[in-house]
């Protein structure tokens, strides 16, 4: 009896492994096929060869315009959706709360706001934007992690007091948008989320940031899994949970702030990839985390494309369209969550 469900546990563990490779495979080909097909819609259109050809054998007009038009656009919704929806899993993994999202706990707001504030009084900082960002992103952080304390972390309490703390920054940065005009300047495509005037230049800004904090996010993915259990057990194992925490958030905090600098606060993107990664590859953050980061380019870029087509030859902004869908997700897995519905 015990050998038949020791195979029935082997088997099921191997049928998991199998349908998480399966998993990784269609997500790769998904976001391949999908940056192909956002490459090749708009009024300019080229083949795959005429595009091939034109960036590595020959010099082509309308591959040109595609290069940099359309390509800076592309890459900076897979840099920023890869970014933020680790951001989501590192947030989860830290305050044990499956509901934790950098726009709906106020970090994508903070870091907005001052990445408001530099592109509005200081634009010759332009380059060390998300480096402000950052620090906006830390102390929004701060703000609601000392706020929700009271004899410990709720996570009720998390999400209340960081719906507050998201509605003042971005309060504070509707009002320099005002301020400013309401045009679509640096600071309007900041606080709307708009990405469609983005340069290569913006690109260079974004990638050195998203690296850093992509490859600390997956030296990390051992201690999310260690912070999943009791902290008593943790501190067993020889981890300062305090510490971790700390370096852990840090990393969230980099990822949700950088991406809100160059593409704007995009909200519920943090919360839906790592919950659906969470279903076809598990609760293991050494394969939850590099699957979040496909997983979450698919989505951003998919939700990039779909604005831009939606009402051509007028735009959607992406934030808008993650906004239209996260909210529904939001409010069902509120529902459905016992631990909330009290």
């Amino acid at each position: 009896m015990e050998i038949q469900e020791k195979d029935q546990d082997k088997s099921r563990k191997q049928k998991k492994k199998l349908w998480a490779a399966l998993s990784f495979i269609i997500m790769i080909l998904l976001l391949v096929g999908l940056f192909f097909a956002a490459v090749n819609i708009g009024s300019l259109k080229v083949s795959f060869s005429q595009l091939i050809r034109g960036l590595f054998v020959e010099y082509n007009d309308d591959v040109a315009t595609v290069f940099d038009l359309r390509f800076p656009r592309i890459i900076i919704s897979m840099l920023a959706g890869a970014a933020i929806a680790v951001s989501g899993v590192l947030f989860q993994a830290v305050l044990k709360n499956p509901l934790a999202d950098p726009g709906i706990i106020g970090i994508s707001s903070g870091a907005g706001f001052t990445a408001v504030i530099i592109t509005a009084f200081t634009p010759t900082l332009f380059f060390f934007t998300p480096l402000f960002a950052f620090l906006g992103g830390v102390l929004a952080f701060f703000l609601v992690y000392t706020l929700s304390w009271k004899g410990g972390l709720s996570p009720l309490r998390i999400i209340l007091v960081g719906v507050a703390v998201n509605a003042m920054f971005s309060g504070l940065s509707s009002a320099l948008n005002s301020m400013s005009g309401g045009n679509m300047t640096g600071v309007a495509s900041i606080v709307n989320g708009n990405i469609t005037m983005k340069t290569w230049d913006d690109v260079k800004t974004l990638v050195p940031y998203v690296i850093v904090g992509l490859i600390l996010a997956v030296v990390f993915a051992g201690k999310c899994n260690l912070l999943s259990l009791e902290d008593k057990t943790a501190r067993g194992l020889g981890i300062n949970v305090n510490t971790m925490r700390i370096l852990i958030s840090l990393a969230a905090v980099l990822l949700a702030s950088i991406s809100t600098a160059v593409a704007g606060a995009i909200s519920f993107l943090g919360l839906i990839v790592p919950h659906i990664g969470r279903i076809l590859v598990g609760s293991d953050h050494k394969a939850l985390i590099p699957f979040s980061m496909l997983f979450g380019a698919f989505t951003f870029l998919l939700a990039d494309t779909i604005g831009r087509t939606i009402a051509y030859p007028y735009e959607v902004s992406a934030s808008i369209i993650m906004s239209v869908a996260g909210g529904p997700f939001f409010i069902i897995l509120l529902r459905r969550s016992k631990k909330y519905a009290g």
